[in-house]
């Protein structure tokens, strides 16, 4: 097997269009909520190990429409951290939404995106600037106006436990997200074995702790698939196209869109109301993306500049 078979369409890609399939995982992981809800009463461990194993499914038409199967097994070491990353992430993720108000648990493990920008200014080759750091706080200032309103009364001292796996989600996503970026040479396709590692992780686990419940509906069922087919499926590639291939910086304040998108979707199918909160956290959405786009601008001017 050669280094460049599988990951032969990504290499061809510009950093630009690279982030634009990146951000599509942000787009299908707005999906996520919903899927989630609809997928009830399937257990969440029984709900990681179908939806896993759906997107290996998607991993091996990935690696089909690549050219090369024989990318989906990147090698032991690859896989093994692949694997921890995806699972240890969902893992902790339902854990503290188990533990710990889902509202104020999801934004605290939406402080990924911000992690991503600061933790890629250590990477190699890559320039953290202020306006990266100012852009990623006023996007935050924005996904925290979502939730912002149903906070009452404070934290609550028996939610701490489920907060702070929150915050250990958050950091377990934006570490493996940068660290990935090391890992370039790394095909693509490779990610089908994370899902694989991940679906047989969570099914021992699930077949050990909790009670086998299927769907109810035709809802139901279409929600468990679409879970593992989108959000939880093809978002993992996308995704590691992005962050290997893109403006990880850009990426990751970007990804701020996630809760207000994931918003609109539950608008949108009736679940929440409409708001000016949200139509705010629009445009701090948005203002942030922009400071950290003309950010990267200047740093990779900068750099053209200096080649010269």
């Amino acid at each position: 097997m050669t280094e460049t078979a599988a990951p032969r369409a990504p290499r061809l890609l510009t950093p630009l269009a690279a982030t634009g399939v990146g951000f599509a995982a942000v787009l299908l992981w707005a999906l996520l909520a919903l899927f989630t809800v609809g997928s009830a009463p399937v257990p969440v461990l029984q709900l990681n190990a179908v939806s896993f194993g759906l997107a290996a499914l998607v991993g091996l038409v990935w690696s089909a429409m690549a050219g090369d199967l024989r990318a989906v097994w990147p090698g032991w070491r690859i896989a093994a951290f692949g694997t921890i990353g995806l699972m240890g992430y969902h893992a902790l993720y339902f854990g503290a939404l188990r533990l710990a108000p889902p509202a104020e648990a999801g934004l605290i493990a939406y402080l990924w995106p911000l992690l991503i920008v600061l933790f890629s200014g250590l990477l190699p080759g890559e320039t953290l600037r202020a306006g990266h750091v100012i852009g990623g706080l006023v996007a935050f200032a924005g996904a925290a106006l979502i939730v912002g309103a149903r906070i009452r009364g404070g934290f609550e001292a028996a939610a701490l436990p489920g907060y702070a796996l929150a915050f250990l989600a958050a950091i377990t996503w934006a570490s493996y997200s940068v660290l990935s970026r090391r890992l370039g040479q790394a095909p693509t396709a490779g990610v089908t074995s994370y899902c694989l590692g991940t679906a047989l992780l969570s099914l021992p686990a699930h077949l050990a702790f909790e009670q086998t419940v299927w769907p109810a509906t035709t809802l139901g069922w279409a929600s468990m698939i679409g879970l593992g087919l989108g959000p939880v499926g093809l978002a993992f590639f996308v995704w590691d196209v992005g962050v290997k291939r893109g403006d990880i910086q850009l990426l990751g304040v970007a990804s701020y869109a996630a809760p207000l998108l994931s918003t609109l979707v539950l608008v949108l199918a009736g679940a929440a109301t409409a708001s000016w909160t949200l139509a705010a956290a629009a445009g701090l959405i948005t203002l942030g993306a922009a400071l950290a786009s003309r950010a990267g601008a200047r740093a990779r001017a900068t750099a053209v500049s200096n080649a010269r």
